[in-house]
């Protein structure tokens, strides 16, 4: 009792929340359901009545609810049950009946129970698509109605509703059985019948289905239930779908004339009519159409859309290729347009799209001057200096005419007039650009060309956007740029692509136009070099800076692109980074351009494969661009400046270091110098910078087999080269130097004495005299050494043995003067030992 109780409580509680929009329909449904199966399982063996009509209710709504939701798959448990205890209820009535009325009045209480769950149970059939058991059910529904014919309306409306759904599903068999149920229904008892409205519109929607299911097929059985819709009701609909029938079946004239005089005499509206020429003339029945047409004007003669039939005229005469017909209507139009005739707006609206169409079509066939000729048309509907937006894409179509035509006064004055009502429209500009172009203008050019890409940045006005995509802004400049190709403005096609590099999506356009632009700059700039001009020089390479810099971003951002592939991301960093590498080369004299090209080369290289030929080209790039970096530190510069050029060759040459690791084993590298170049390019940016590990650095230079002694000379010069100034470093590097001279089977005298002379100049400087005794043991040792040498060969240079001999004797004239008369003895000695190895100079000295 207590969870029937409940039951009973839940059920009101949702339908209460339902009425008050607190739950939706599938909630209650759901809470239906609950309360629903509760109750089945308070059921006894032998329920009292009420408990029997309250589960056939409760069970009926449950039903219902799961089909309105969409959900008829559950509708049909509960539907089931229903139906078990309407038998339930029925039985029981029988058995406490006394005699045959009481079954009679028994019989009809159940039978509205009984239609409503057949009606539920063909809902939900045709819901889940099953055709024969919902025509079960509505035949039983049917047999019902001879006692309960109120019924007859619900049960006509129902099967138009499943005609409805079937129709929509293109089902068109199973809506044709419907629709015709519906209306047999419809007609079984009158009194209670859907009405004549009702019949003839399931009257139409059946024709229509034996129009759209197959015409040929079931023609007769389509224009037949259209006539029995048209008696039953007049509706233009009938007649119009009537006509349509026959136009498809290929009806003579005279079927379709006889079909036209049904309705005529009935004031259909003017737009029925319109439709209905519209239909014939579409279907070709011309004669039928036309005077069709000629008589709709007597009827509506008053109306303010009268206009509305002579455009439709003109249509028609422009489909069938009457154009002077049609231009005969249309200077009616016009004149009486200022003769107090004038088309409501709507109507003249249409017929600028009519004569802007014609116009358009004849463009395209290169028909420029009969173009013009409807252009003129549409304009003479506007009043002078009027400004409107239509005007000026008008007069903008016109001036495109007058290019053509190479009338250029009438060009101007086109475009003026379009200035004049939509100055800001980036289309105005571009007419602006085109005549900038035809005059030569190039400034003109250029100024039209800035501003149609500062418009390109903003959004378009609405008006604007008819008839054109998003990407009106970059088309237009795109072509803009092919027009000052076309007419050798390089100037003017410059200025386009870089705008239009700043606002193309497209990958593929993008690159297009930006080596279109590089290829531009490029030329430009071998001109320019040509005739000295460095200033235009610089200023254009700047431009192809800011091309390569776009391509650089636009490649990097290309990985998240589906359109741009792996291949075509390739081939255009190989084509910039090729590019990038030539302009390096020509810009030899000079050095911070050079050094750009270069690390730009770098950069695209890696976007491309890391190849041996790519590895060995970011190798070199990185080296020369150190390599300048270099050279222009050694400049007159600020320090400043020399840190941040010596800091940034050192990052190029550590990011070359690591490629280098990798070429290396690719293959034989054995006379490549790039190592000798990475140890003197890295010391001397270390040296220059001050760099606390330097020394760490050199330690690993010293236990290098195969260096060689230039190589350590020319470190020994750097280490003492402004800024840099490591005496230390010098004279070690020049001590190992020359170990190695006096290691060759014969030495080398030239190099041996240069060599020597500069670990002589590093250890001993001029003009000192207070120097240790270590010191001048050390450098009398280098002496010895020279002499050893000039003794064995006569290859010495004479000049060197001079210089040796006077630094001796100058030592030993030095240490006489601070009274060191031994010391001095020796060196004047030394000194004099090199006067033997003397040529021609011998006796100038002796």
């Amino acid at each position: 009792i207590q969870v029937e109780e409940g039951a009973v409580s839940l059920w009101n509680w949702a339908v209460a929340k339902h009425t008050g929009a607190v739950v939706n329909d599938e909630q209650k449904a759901k809470l239906r359901f609950v309360a629903c199966r509760l109750i089945r399982l308070c059921e006894g063996t032998d329920p009292p009545e009420g408990t029997i009509r309250r589960q056939i209710l409760m069970s009926m709504k449950t039903g219902k609810g799961w089909i309105d939701v969409g959900k008829a798959h559950l509708a049909d448990g509960f539907l089931e049950n229903a139906m078990s205890s309407i038998e339930k209820l029925y039985a029981k009535l029988r058995k406490g009946s006394d005699g045959e009325a009481d079954i009679q009045e028994h019989r009809a209480d159940v039978e509205s129970n009984l239609f409503k769950v057949l009606s539920y149970q063909a809902e939900s059939a045709v819901a889940q698509g099953d055709f024969q058991k919902a025509m079960v059910c509505v035949q039983r529904c049917k047999d019902i109605l001879v006692t309960l014919p109120k019924e007859t309306c619900y049960l006509s409306i129902l099967c138009y509703n499943f005609g409805v759904e079937t129709y929509e599903c293109k089902r068109y068999e199973e809506s044709s059985f419907w629709l015709s149920q519906s209306y047999d229904i419809g007609k079984m008892d009158t009194k209670y019948s859907v009405g004549k409205e009702m019949q003839a519109k399931v009257l139409r929607l059946l024709a229509t289905t034996y129009f759209e299911w197959d015409c040929t097929l079931h023609l007769d059985r389509a224009l037949k239930a259209i006539n029995l819709a048209n008696q039953e009701n007049t509706h233009p609909a009938g007649f119009f779908l009537k006509v349509k029938i026959l136009l498809k079946s290929g009806a003579s004239d005279e079927d379709i004339n006889a079909a036209l005089a049904e309705f005529l005499h009935l004031g259909m509206s003017l737009d029925f009519c319109l439709n209905t020429a519209k239909l014939l003339l579409e279907h070709g029945r011309e004669s039928v159409g036309l005077d069709f047409l000629k008589s709709v004007p007597e009827r509506f003669e008053s109306s303010p859309d009268l206009g509305k039939i002579t455009l439709l005229h003109i249509e028609f005469l422009l489909q069938n290729k009457r154009e002077l017909l049609a231009k005969q209507k249309i200077e009616e139009i016009i004149i009486g347009h200022y003769t107090g005739k004038q088309l409501l707006p709507e109507t003249l609206n249409q017929l600028h799209i009519i004569l802007w169409d014609r116009a358009a079509k004849h463009y395209e066939e290169k028909s420029y001057s009969e173009a013009l000729h409807w252009y003129n048309y549409s304009v003479s509907f506007y009043t002078p200096r009027q400004i409107d937006q239509n005007l000026a894409k008008l007069q903008r179509n016109m001036a495109s005419c007058y290019f053509h035509l190479k009338q250029v006064d009438k060009a101007k004055e086109a475009v003026r007039e379009a200035e004049r009502c939509d100055p800001n429209s980036i289309f105005t500009k571009f007419s602006v650009y085109k005549i900038a172009v035809m005059e030569n203008d190039t400034n003109k050019a250029v100024e039209a060309v800035v501003e149609m890409g500062k418009l390109a940045e903003k959004t378009l006005p609405r008006e604007d956007k008819l008839g054109v995509d998003k990407n009106t802004g970059t088309n237009l400049l795109s072509l803009a740029a092919q027009i000052a190709l076309e007419n050798d403005q390089q100037i003017v096609a410059i200025k386009a692509l870089e705008y239009l590099s700043e606002h193309l999506q497209d990958y593929q356009q993008l690159f297009a136009a930006l080596k279109c632009l590089v290829r531009l700059m490029l030329s430009k700039v071998m001109a320019e070099k040509e005739e000295k001009r460095l200033g235009n020089v610089y200023e254009r390479t700047n431009v192809s800076n800011v091309a390569f810099s776009a391509a650089h971003k636009r490649l990097a951002e290309s990985f998240t692109e589906e359109k741009f592939s792996g291949d075509m991301r390739i081939l255009e960093a190989h084509w910039f980074r090729k590019v990038a590498w030539n302009l390096a080369v020509q810009f030899k004299d000079s050095p911070e351009k050079m050094r750009g090209f270069f690390v730009l080369s770098f950069k695209f290289s890696q976007f491309c494969p890391s190849d041996k030929a790519v590895l060995i080209a970011q190798k070199t790039c990185l080296l020369m661009a150190a390599a300048v970096d270099l050279e222009m530190g050694r400049q007159k510069v600020t320090p400043s400046e020399q840190m941040e050029l010596f800091s940034q060759a050192l990052q190029h040459l550590q990011t070359c270091k690591e490629i280098w690791k990798v070429l290396k084993l690719t293959g034989d590298f054995a006379k490549d110098p790039t190592d000798t170049l990475l140890l003197l390019y890295e010391f001397e940016a270390r040296s220059k910078l001050n760099d606390p590990s330097l020394h760490n650095f050199m330690e690993l230079v010293w236990e290098q087999p195969q260096i060689e002694s230039k190589t350590l000379e020319i470190i020994a010069s750097l280490a003492m080269e402004s800024p840099a100034r490591y005496p230390v470093l010098c004279k070690k590097a020049l001590k190992s130097a020359l170990n190695l001279h006096r290691k060759q089977t014969v030495i080398d005298a030239v190099k041996f004495s240069k060599c020597l002379h500069s670990l002589i100049s590093i250890s001993l400087p001029s003009g000192l005299t207070d120097l240790e005794t270590c010191v001048l043991q050390e450098v009398w040792d280098y002496f010895e050494d020279a002499l050893s040498v000039v003794s064995s060969t006569n290859a010495y240079p004479e000049m060197e043995i001079l210089w040796l001999m006077t630094r001796a004797w100058n030592t030993g004239i030095f240490q006489y003067t601070v009274g060191k008369y031994k010391e001095a003895e020796q060196w004047c000695g030394l000194g004099m030992r090199f006067l033997n190895h003397l040529g021609s100079l011998k006796k100038s000295y002796e």
